[in-house]
């Protein structure tokens, strides 16, 4: 006995505990019927999968107001002392306005913004239906089909750019020193932002035609270069699954959830490395499109004090000028810091809902199926005294007996 114990290929091991008495439940052949179907699992990743993705969007068009509330605020104050050029500066100034006004404070604006960016899918929906132009571009798109998709960009951008325009004011304006807005008061101050297209329509205030020209410089030229950055990141992102693949020897026969996961991080890579190249020209659209409009914001050098937006930009370059002489090249950067906490706070709750999923996946993977817990009677507890493993299936069934007499413990 000692002989066979000792020896690698006698098949017997020592038993430690009573979980190493337990059957381990192997895949057969004439069980093969028995097992739940793979799809039930893949439609399971597939659903997890959207999940995340509705998770991101919300993230990225919801949770995300707050910080640009404070990044815009931060931009379109020229007198301001602090920059905020990093996210502790920041944090005085919140604890401050939640104090003062409440917790809402940082998210006035937010139903104009959603109305105008669903605005600006409308208007792409509505040309592309006209003109049979196409709304999305992908790498196998002709140059003479995303030549037409760049000029309906273009005139998406420049119908959409008054609106924005009022949606920018209530984002900013400050709750305690004026009225808030109605739901559709963002289409009103648009349509006269157009009516007035050559004359401005109050003192100081630009007129369209001034600013089309930058808007959609600007946001075609964004637009672009996101482009370009989710194409490459998603290319090597792919790679990378491609070559821990190879490296393992197998594919994975499902590869949908990857696909979601290369989606939405090449995504979000876009999104931040054109957010943060494109900061001054932002700051520059958002200073000229808000001169004139009479608004007050809080002061957040402090927190406290409310106080007036009074610019007399002639324009762009003007604005550049006089920003990087008065208040340097940094001035440029006012409220970079609520770009930062924006997308941490991002990335922290893609990485948290991705945790969430992949529990829910392993616990999903490793329990049996449920036929087979029916056929080896899994189900009847721990407390059973008896070891022989008997079928619960009917008499009908079509499972071999012979394998099922070997698969059997007495």
């Amino acid at each position: 006995m000692a002989g066979l114990n000792s020896g690698p290929d006698s098949g017997l091991k020592n038993v430690n505990s009573e979980r190493d008495l337990s059957l381990p439940i192997e895949k057969h052949r004439a069980l093969e019927n028995f097992y739940d179907s793979q799809e039930d699992e893949i439609s399971i990743r597939k659903y997890l999968g959207i999940g995340v993705q509705w998770v991101s969007l919300v993230t990225e068009n919801l949770l995300s107001h707050p910080f640009i509330v404070l990044r815009r605020q931060c931009q379109v104050y020229n007198a301001s002392q602090r920059y905020h050029l990093h996210p502790f500066a920041l944090m005085p100034s919140i604890i401050h306005l939640h104090r003062r006004q409440g917790v809402t404070t940082l998210w006035k604006g937010l139903g104009s913004c959603l109305l105008v960016r669903g605005m600006s899918m409308a208007v792409d929906d509505v040309i592309s239906k006209v003109t049979s132009w196409p709304k999305e571009v992908d790498s196998r798109t002709s140059l003479k089909r995303f030549g037409q998709h760049v000029i309906l960009k273009c005139i998406s951008i420049a119908v959409v750019m008054p609106f924005y325009a009022a949606s920018l004011v209530e984002s900013v304006q400050s709750d305690i020193a004026s009225e808030k807005p109605g739901l559709f008061d963002v289409f009103r101050e648009g349509s006269l932002r157009l009516l007035y297209w050559k004359s401005p329509q109050k003192g100081r205030m630009l007129p369209v035609w001034c600013l089309i020209g930058p808007t959609i410089g600007v946001g075609i030229t964004k637009y672009l270069f996101g482009l370009v950055i989710k194409g490459i990141s998603s290319r090597i992102m792919r790679r990378r699954i491609q070559q821990a693949q190879e490296r393992k020897g197998a594919k994975f026969k499902d590869d949908s959830l990857e696909t979601q996961n290369v989606e939405i991080y090449s995504n979000l890579i876009s999104m931040l490395t054109t957010e943060v190249i494109f900061f001054p020209l932002e700051t520059i659209l958002h200073r000229i499109q808000l001169q004139g409009t009479r608004t007050i914001i809080d002061n957040l050098d402090n927190g406290y004090a409310v106080v007036p937006i009074l610019t007399n930009y002639q324009g762009a370059v003007d604005c550049y000028r006089t920003t990087v002489a008065t208040e340097g090249f940094a001035g440029l950067y006012k409220g970079f810091g609520a770009i930062i906490l924006q997308f941490a706070a991002h990335i922290a709750v893609i990485k948290l809902t991705k945790w969430v999923v992949t529990q829910i996946t392993e616990v999903i993977s490793s329990r049996p199926p449920q036929k087979v817990v029916q056929y080896y009677n899994l189900d009847r507890g721990l407390n059973s005294n008896s070891t022989t493993i008997s079928r619960s299936l009917s008499s009908g069934s079509d499972i071999d007996e012979n394998s099922v007499g070997n698969r059997s413990v007495d």
